[in-house]
């Protein structure tokens, strides 16, 4: 994890976040995977990641984001993203909401390890709480941008003999919970990478042990944490049924204003809460997982 430092020390990270994810965000708004509140909300969680969590921490968000800005842009446009996406409460541009949902819970953990650098033991747990979250809305975001593309058609979590159409809450996949392992396994190897270079450029040394619980607590953490996101989704997110298209959204309202009739789960539950829990989930799981080991 970065370095114990006293607050003056961190403000030229803070700046430095501030920088760096102000520029990010402007790039990817011109390239139309933030929307002008989306920017917003990358500066808020980048500058609190990059500046409390340290060099990897930050690195990492970034290795989120730009993966996962990919596979949105990934055959945007075949017919199988074209479908899913008229269920999606959002489009492809992220707002505030969504890079709070995404990168808030990692952002608060960062703070908190920081907070607690005095307590090396729970520094350590919040630290790998903070992988494990960010493992997690990789791992989901992975798995819903490939999943959708599945020859097979999704089966709902609590109901495995039940099919549904592509891009239903709740729906998975072979091909998307693979991909969900593998955007859980690609933050966690990447953990490694980026804290290497950090401790080389610090001069400091981590014990292999303790940076493998990481990698372990990440993956398995992230794989649960898509899965809870599904569990979520197929129980009490709210969906809605638009009778003008004849099908179940996630979107309150049609493009014209429309209501929406709510068919089952909470109101206040959207798929932006959904996100944030199942962060919180990944990172309870991930600093459970390295407290064992």
């Amino acid at each position: 994890m970065g370095l114990a430092l006293p607050i003056a020390s961190v403000v030229p990270r803070l700046v430095a976040g501030l920088i760096i994810s102000a520029l990010i965000g402007w790039l990817a708004y011109q390239r139309r995977s933030l929307s002008r509140s989306g920017v917003l909300g990358a500066v808020i969680t980048g500058t609190l990641i990059f500046g409390f969590g340290g060099l990897a921490a930050g690195l990492l968000l970034i290795a989120f984001f730009t993966s996962s800005s990919l596979l949105s842009h990934y055959k945007a446009n075949s017919a199988p993203k074209r479908s899913a996406a008229e269920q999606f409460d959002k489009g492809g541009q992220r707002d505030l909401g969504q890079a709070l949902a995404n990168g808030g819970a990692a952002a608060g953990l960062a703070v908190l390890a920081w907070l607690m650098q005095d307590h090396p033991a729970l520094a350590g747990a919040l630290y790998a709480a903070m992988v494990g979250a960010l493992a997690t809305v990789n791992a989901d975001t992975w798995a819903t941008e490939l999943g959708v593309l599945s020859a097979a058609p999704p089966r709902l979590i609590t109901r495995l003999s039940r099919r549904v159409p592509p891009g239903t809450s709740g729906g998975i996949t072979l091909l998307g919970s693979s991909a969900a392992l593998g955007g859980a396994a690609f933050i966690a190897i990447a953990y490694v990478i980026f804290t290497l270079v950090e401790q080389a450029l610090a001069g400091e040394s981590r014990t292999p042990s303790a940076r493998w619980a990481v990698v372990v607590g990440a993956t398995v953490a992230g794989l649960a944490g898509a899965l809870f996101d599904s569990l979520l989704g197929a129980t009490v997110q709210a969906m809605y049924y638009s009778d003008r298209r004849g099908k179940e959204t996630e979107k309150a309202f049609e493009r014209d204003g429309t209501p929406n009739r709510l068919i089952r789960g909470w109101p206040w539950l959207t798929n932006d809460w959904v996100n944030f829990l199942a962060s919180l989930f990944g990172a309870a799981t991930s600093a459970l997982i390295f407290s064992i080991l």
